[in-house]
C-alpha cells in the first residue's frame, strides 16, 4: 500500500488489474481529455505493463498507482504523481460522481507533504468541468492558460503549493 484515506487504498499495479484497467483505458469518455485516444485490450496489456516497470527502476520518476475501494476490493481508477511534481488521475466512469477522485487526490497531496514536496501543479482541458471542479476545491490556483498540443484544446495549468 502506498497511502490510504477513509474510504480508499492507494497501490501499485499489477498484471491482474487489466480487466478493469482496460474498461477505464479503452472509455472514450474516460480518455476523452488525455494525450492518449482510447485502447484496444492488447494496448493495454502492453501499457500496464509498461506502467508496473517503473516500479522497479532506480530513480522512477513515473509513479501509477491503482485506487482501491477498501469495502470491496474494487479497483476504480489510477492516480500518478509524475516527476515529483505533477499528479493526475482516471476513473472507470460507473464509478463517477461518488467523491473518489477528490478523496484519492487529497491523500495523494497528503503523501506528498510526507515526501516533502514543496508544490504539485495539474492540467485540466478547460472543457473538463468536473475534474477543474475538483482542482479548483483542492486548493490549486491558476497558473497559466495555453492551448493543449496534443488535444488543440484550450487546457489550464494549475499549482499547489504545499
Amino acid at each position: 500500500m502506498i497511502f490510504e484515506t477513509e474510504r480508499l487504498l492507494i497501490r501499485k499495479l499489477k498484471t491482474t488489474d487489466i480487466e478493469p484497467f482496460h474498461e477505464m483505458q479503452g472509455n472514450i469518455n474516460v480518455m476523452r481529455y488525455t494525450d492518449s485516444p482510447a485502447k484496444t485490450y492488447d494496448e493495454d496489456v502492453i501499457d500496464l505493463k509498461r506502467v508496473i516497470n517503473f516500479y522497479g527502476k532506480p530513480n522512477n520518476e513515473f509513479w501509477v498507482w491503482a485506487v482501491i475501494l477498501k469495502q470491496d476490493n474494487t479497483f476504480l481508477g489510477t492516480i500518478a504523481l509524475i516527476d515529483k511534481e505533477e499528479i493526475g488521475y482516471r476513473f472507470l466512469e460507473k464509478y463517477w460522481n461518488n467523491g473518489y477522485a477528490y478523496e484519492a487526490m487529497l491523500g495523494l497531496l497528503d503523501y506528498c507533504r510526507e515526501l516533502g514536496l514543496s508544490h504539485v501543479i495539474a492540467e485540466v482541458i478547460l472543457k473538463n468541468k468536473a475534474s477543474e471542479h475538483i482542482i479548483k476545491k483542492a486548493g490549486f490556483k491558476v497558473v497559466k492558460e495555453y492551448i493543449c498540443k496534443d488535444l488543440n484544446l484550450p487546457e489550464r495549468l494549475y499549482k499547489l503549493e504545499l
